[in-house]
Formats: C-alpha cells, structure tokens, sequence
C-alpha cells in the first residue's frame, strides 16, 4: 500500500510540474519534410496570451444604425458586424472583438490600438472609418473601375447548400440591377468573372458559367458553411439602408501607457504576494503548507491556461486588468480553501487520530465548507458573464428570463473579471480537494516523512 501511495505521488507531482511547465512556458513541436511542415502541435503559454486594450491600449465604441426602423433585423446587424470586422482586419488590426446586441441594434467594438508607431494612432479616425456605409460594387473580372452592380441594386444574400453543387450564396437582386446583371453575364459568361468588392477590398471572384436573365442566382465555390455565411453577411452589409454611427458618450480611449503601468505594478504585487503566502504557508502549516504551495502554483498554471487557451487549435481570451483582479481573487479563494484543509487535519490530531486517518478525515469535513463558498463565486461568476456579455452568450440565455427586465449591458472588462474568476474557482477547486489531497496522502507514505508534527500534529504524538 505504501509502495503504491509513493508511485502516486510522484506521478501526481510529474503531471502537475508539467502542466505547470507548459501552461507559463508554452511548447512546439513540427515535423518538416523538406521544406515543407507535415505535422504541427502547439501549446500556448503565458507570452500568448492575448491583452486587453485596457493593457495595450484602444478603443472601445458602441455603433448604433443612423436611422431609428423597428424593421431593422437581426440579418442587418449581423451584416453590419461583418462590415466592422472586414475593415479592422483591412487595417491590420486583428485583435479585436465584435459583439451584437441584438435588442438594442448595437455593435460594441474593442481593439487595441495597431502595431506600429503609437503617436500615428488616431482612435477617433479609426472609429469614424469604421462606422462608414460599406461601399459594396460587383466589377467585370478584376478591374475594380469597371462597375456592374452597387450595393443598391442587392436585395439580400444568404448561405445555402445545394445538393451536387456544395455550399453557395444565393443572391437576390432588386428590380434596378437585374438588365445590368444580364448584360454583364452574357458578355463574361464561359471567359470571365466578376469580382466582388467591399471597400477596396476584394472579397470574391467567381467565374461566370452562364447568362442569367432573372433576378437571382447562386455563388459557388464555398468551401463551407462558415464560408458562405461571412460572404454573404458581407454582401448584405453592403446593402444595408443605413450608416453606423457612435455614441461619443460611450467611446472609451485608453492609453498603453496606463495599462502596461498597472499590469506591471499587478504582476510585482502578485509575485510578492504569493511568495509571502507560501513563507506564512509553510512556517504555519509545514508539510500540510509546501504541498498547499504546490496545489496553489497549480491553480495559477490553470487559470493561465483559460486564459492563453492552451492548445494552439483553442482561441485565447482577451485579458484585462479587471481579469487579473479575479485571478487575484481566486488564488486568495485558494489559500482560504488550503487554510481550512489544515486546520481540519490539526483538529484530527488532537483528537488523536493517526496520520492517514487525520488526513482522509481532515479533507472529508473541509469539503462542505470549501464546496459552498466555491459554488457562490461560481454563481457569482456566471451571472457577471450573463449580465454584462453579449446576448447570444450561453449565460445570458440561462438568466434570459430575468434579465429580459433590463437594459442588456455589454461590458468587456466585467465580463473578463467574470471568465477569470469562474475558471480560477473551478481550478481552485480540483487543485484544493483533490490534486493537493493525493499529493498529501502520497508524501505520508515515506518513512521519514512519517512525523505528526509535520502534518500539524505534536511533536510526541506517534504516527
């Protein structure tokens, strides 16, 4: 028994050490054949975690139609998300997050601000930009001067699947662009294309396979669904009746400058803090301590692993300062739930149990009290995502009932405060009853280790 109790220490520990390893340091591995890559896996580490603009510095801007329609839909904002998220990307800006409210008819963008030289950055114009109606223009093959169609002459687009033909895009034209359409179909049709533009952006070009009289018909060539629904989303934006504009009392500008001063300052804090916690840990608690600092160096490994996403196929979260407070939060959850742990295996001594049963004993009345206050947080936790995530989220659907009474309220830096907490409660509570436990039981089984004392008992008790 004791044999099998060491062998589960040391596999514990190997595994915990690694995933610790991995989660702050990353790892890599590629195969080449030539040139060329035939096998890659990934896992992302503490340096790929993605920041906030509160840390990078951005914008933040809630976009709203420049018209007030009840028959405004939900296609609409969709599309015009689409329009937002084409043009971020046409800046180099790929860091960002675009969320609809549908209720409200709103699309809240955050960014950071673009790499490259800060004092060029202007978020106001970038903001302006983004807000513009989309110029959308289908063109004679790939001159993007010879125009045949414009967003007005498109009624709508929408994904389908077509049965011997794949995914496509039916497209649907108004009364003003079908003899344009016509013309330009029976001169390009088996030698030509025509290309799709958004902006100056070229978003599709498909080939001309027959002459189409009517005022419909169909784009092929996706490769799926996905595909197919961000073709014709960016279709329809550029069809849409209305521009974006912003709410300036709801812009949100904030410097790298204030951001990367804060992290830094939070990242000092939390290092001296932990170290001061392990020192008290240790010195209090002994043995029952240095494992609690092991179960505790998990339960940051974990969280940074929700936060980087880990493996390279799984999108990473942006982190914000708020974010890190809820890291903060549930180390701290952590200590209390080691504090307790202890204190219950201090109390089997002195009833004079032996070591394997104060410990079995010590965890099994700790469990109740860790269980509630770590299932209060969570609860915690997932009514912020709900109440200050999008309206689409899974945990604005769970308390829809109730929050259907309120205004929604979308607020990236709540609900990054929200995700880390969940995931550091979650982490803290595997790491605190059960890692930390096998740990515990395992170390007992060494002969030498085998010392009341160092599990908080007396110094003459026996073991």
């Amino acid at each position: 028994m004791k044999r099998k109790g060491k062998v589960k220490f040391f596999i514990v520990l190997a595994l915990l050490l690694a995933f610790v390893y991995l989660a702050f340091f990353g790892a890599s591995v590629n195969n080449y054949y030539g040139d060329n890559t035939t096998f890659h896996f990934g896992i992302k580490g503490a340096k790929d975690i993605r920041w906030g603009i509160d840390i990078s510095g951005g914008v933040e801007a809630v976009f709203s139609p420049d018209i007030k329609d009840s028959k405004i839909t939900n296609e609409n904002m969709d599309a015009a998300k689409e329009i937002i998220s084409t043009r971020l990307v046409n800046k180099n800006i790929t860091d960002y997050e675009v969320f609809v409210d549908y209720d409200k008819h709103q699309v809240v963008v955050r960014f950071p601000q673009a790499s490259g030289d800060s004092e060029k950055f202007d978020p106001q114009s970038v903001v302006n930009e983004l807000g513009e109606t989309a110029e959308l223009r289908f063109c004679k093959n790939e001159n993007k001067d010879e125009v045949i169609l414009t967003g007005k002459d498109i009624s709508n687009a929408k994904p389908g699947y077509i049965e011997g033909t794949g995914y496509v895009v039916s497209l649907k034209l108004k009364s003003s662009g079908v003899s344009k359409f016509s013309a330009a179909t029976k001169e390009l049709a088996g030698n030509g294309t025509i290309s799709i533009w958004m902006d100056d952006t070229e978003i599709n070009n498909p080939s001309v396979n027959s002459h189409i009289t009517t005022d419909s018909c169909q784009i092929e060539g996706m490769a799926d669904s996905e595909e197919a629904t961000n073709l014709a989303n960016k279709i329809n934006a550029g069809a849409l009746p209305f521009a974006l504009t912003t709410d300036n009392d709801m812009l949100q500008i904030i410097t790298p400058t204030l951001g990367s001063e804060a992290l830094q300052v939070m990242v000092i804090a939390a290092a001296i803090a932990f170290g001061l916690i392990c020192l008290i840990m240790i010195f209090r608690y002994r043995l029952c301590g240095v494992i609690a600092c092991i179960a505790l160096m998990g339960q940051a490994a974990g969280m940074i692993a929700a936060i980087s996403g880990f493996f390279d196929s799984w999108n990473s979260f942006t982190l914000t300062i708020p974010g890190i407070a809820g890291m903060i939060l549930s180390i701290g959850m952590g200590v209390d739930a080691n504090v307790i742990t202890s204190e219950r295996i201090r109390e089997e001594f002195a009833n004079g149990k032996t070591i394997d049963s104060a410990i079995d004993l010590g965890y099994s009345h700790a469990f109740s009290s860790i269980f509630d206050g770590n299932i209060t947080n969570v609860l915690v936790a997932i009514v912020l995502m709900g109440a200050f995530g999008t309206t689409d989220s899974f945990f604005y659907k769970i308390f829809s009932p109730i929050l259907r009474f309120f205004d929604a309220s979308i607020t990236g830096s709540i609900y990054s405060f929200g995700y880390t907490l969940l995931a550091g409660v979650v982490v803290n509570f595997v790491m605190a009853l059960f890692v930390s436990k096998a740990l515990l039981q395992g170390v007992s089984k060494f002969k030498v280790l085998r010392k009341p004392w160092l599990y908080g008992g007396a110094k003459n008790e026996n073991a």
